[in-house]
């Protein structure tokens, strides 16, 4: 008996020890004493994502406790790290929890870059709107150290803001933790009990927190926390809306140009066409600038091809890889302020060239630079292979079209030549406002004329030309482009209520300069603004865009035909049908190894000369609609949206 009383008393006793142990391993914080005891309802909690934005490992240290948290608590969430997460699959989400790092200079680890920027270029893209993400709900955890002053936590305030932009609902403040501060685990736990407790009850039916307040910024805060990124992030031409960068940054630019310069715009007596102003709005949308008048920008559909997601119209149009394509312009001034401009007049104005002029080689070697420097973000996004990356960093083409207007700057012939030394293609366009320089152009692999208006009045209204004699010039630059030998096209932008019903005055024009081909193209809206009255009510459809081109076509009487089109860019192709469609077979595309080499070879030649066959997906009624079937489409899923209207074909 006392030997049985002996072993019960030990038993006891290392039960005791055992409980006292495990109590002390579970339960040495208090904090996390009080979040393991609490439970969450029963109320249906929908799964959601856990995403990190991490470099050196600590956000998905934090995010891999709370995911293990939640499981704890019965709720599954996935454990995902934005550098492998498609950030064009957020509007499908629910509910997203993310911790996220800042890092160098305010700006996300390098390999969280792509999902940050496409957050900040969807607020900016007026096609994607404030309803993108709602009836998503999220919190944001960021990870910083306070010894960056205004940059700490960049990245996390800017998420924050960016994705209420789109319409998203926070179910709980921002949380901040400082690495350096010594309370970040703290932090932590604190922002993961306000988590638990909403999922545990505190959230409304309409899924908009009820007890904890949504907001988390005061205007203050917002202006003093945005993220660097926002003046190195990548946007395209048709994604922008113009947008006046802050005020604090405008006063920046201009007391570095007191600085360096007189404060007036000039350099060395010279005046500089890009004023601190000018610079401070054009880097915002995105723009790098080049020199004192030039720029280069990543277009998006350079970046779609790069990921395999097909290319722009002039991939379905002409056969370039977009992925290879170089957006750029050597002149920012235009002598237009036409109503759809797509950076609402932020680009500088003029009749003729009156600033500093840059080196053209200089120009060349610098666009590519920094447009290879932006192919480089691309690494590691999903969907672009090394394959597509590295042809991405040998561009192959160049759009002179990226703003402004190119054909003013006086240098633009050696600068094209310098293009075609590197074999890279060159498709300028202009705005029928110069016609000397259009007569003096040397070869062009494709030369454009806008052509916004058929008639005096409808194209003094859209234009709006700083020129008095704006219609001779018009008319004029249009006679020159018939004595061009290489590729001329006629650039047609519908706008509903303005231009779309002169099917008779357009015909009229292609006597003027009988181009090859006619791009008809609807305008895209670009947002309000104080310049422009334009509403989406102004935008065609595709279908509008397609019975525009069919009637042109058949008002030339067979000597037009409707040969390609890209139903994404809501674009249609018209070309010459003796001169371009052999035995039945369209011949649109271009052989650009025997364009360079006509162009060394210094003899005459023309557009018949370069020609290459159209593939049977981009001629115009295919099935595919100009959809490159090599590539992969990706349809987004559209929610709270109204859907449009059936088109034809």
């Amino acid at each position: 008996m006392p030997s049985s009383l002996s072993s019960f008393s030990a038993r006891v006793t290392l039960l005791a020890l055992f409980s006292a142990t495990t109590f002390y391993f579970l339960y040495k914080s208090r904090r996390l004493r009080h979040l393991k005891s609490l439970t969450l309802s029963s109320k249906p909690v929908p799964r959601g994502k856990i995403l990190f934005v991490s470099q050196t490992g600590t956000s998905k240290t934090l995010a891999q406790r709370l995911h293990n948290l939640l499981a704890s608590n019965g709720v599954v969430f996935d454990l995902v790290d934005a550098h492998s997460y498609d950030p064009e699959d957020l509007p499908k989400e629910t509910l997203v929890l993310i911790v996220a790092s800042t890092w160098e200079d305010g700006n996300p680890p390098p390999g969280a870059r792509f999902f940050a920027t496409w957050l900040a270029e969807s607020v900016k893209d007026f096609r994607v709107g404030a309803l993108l993400l709602k009836g998503f709900r999220f919190g944001v955890f960021g990870v910083g150290s306070r010894v960056y002053g205004e940059r700490f936590n960049a990245v996390a305030k800017g998420l924050v803001k960016q994705i209420r932009d789109l319409g998203g609902s926070e179910i709980v403040p921002l949380g901040e933790g400082d690495v350096d501060g010594g309370e970040l685990d703290l932090d932590f736990e604190k922002w993961c009990e306000k988590v638990v407790g909403v999922l545990n009850g505190k959230v409304l039916e309409n899924g908009v927190n009820g007890d904890l307040e949504c907001g988390v910024y005061d205007s203050k805060e917002e202006s003093e926390g945005e993220s660097d990124l926002e003046e190195e992030e990548i946007v395209d031409l048709e994604d922008i809306a113009g947008k006046v960068p802050p005020r604090k940054k405008t006063a920046a630019a201009a007391a570095e140009s007191n600085a360096n310069g007189n404060g007036n715009g000039k350099v060395n007596g010279q005046r500089e066409m890009v004023t601190p102003v000018i610079r401070a709005n054009l880097e915002k949308q995105g723009y790098k600038i080049i020199g004192s008048h030039s720029g280069v920008k990543i277009c998006r559909w350079t970046k779609s091809q790069l990921r395999g997601r097909g290319g722009c119209y002039k991939h379905s149009f002409y056969g370039i890889e977009s992925h290879r394509c170089m957006e750029a312009t050597p002149s920012l001034a235009c002598a237009n302020k036409c109503v759809f401009c797509w950076r609402h007049h932020t680009n500088p104005v003029g009749k003729s060239w009156q600033w500093k002029m840059d080196d053209p080689i200089e120009i060349v070697n610098t666009a590519i630079e920094l447009h290879t420097n932006m192919i480089k973000q691309m690494k590691g996004v999903p969907g672009v292979t090394l394959e597509r990356l590295n042809e991405g960093l040998t561009p192959r083409h160049c759009a002179l079209s990226l703003v402004g207007e190119p054909i003013m700057y006086p240098e633009i012939n050696a600068l094209v030549d310098e293009l075609h030394k590197r074999r890279i293609s060159t498709f300028l366009v202009t705005n029928a406002q110069f016609p000397d320089k259009i007569k003096s152009m040397k070869p062009l692999t494709q030369l454009y004329v806008s052509v916004d208006a058929a008639t005096k009045e409808s194209l003094k209204a859209i234009d709006r030309p700083l020129f008095g004699d704006f219609w001779e010039r018009f008319i004029d630059s249009l006679t020159a482009l018939k004595e061009k030998h290489q590729r001329t096209v006629y650039r047609l932008t519908l706008v509903k209520g303005w231009n779309i019903e002169d099917v008779d005055a357009y015909y009229k024009l292609f006597s003027i300069g009988e181009p090859d081909f006619v791009e008809i193209k609807g305008v895209t809206y670009c947002g309000s603004s104080a310049t422009s009255k334009l509403t989406m009510e102004n935008v065609p459809w595709h279908a509008d865009v397609k019975a525009f081109s069919e009637a042109l076509a058949t008002k030339s009487q067979g000597e037009y035909e409707v040969a390609c089109e890209h139903a994404h860019s809501c674009c249609v192709l018209l070309a010459k049908t003796k001169k371009f469609k052999i035995d039945g077979q369209w011949y649109t595309w271009i052989d650009y190894d025997k364009f360079h080499d006509l162009v060394a070879s210094g003899r005459t030649f023309d557009s018949t000369d370069y020609m290459a066959a159209t593939p049977s997906w981009a001629v115009y009624g295919a099935e595919e609609g100009g959809f490159d079937p090599e590539q992969l489409r990706y349809r987004k899923e559209r929610r709270h949206h109204k859907s449009s209207p059936k088109q034809a074909g």
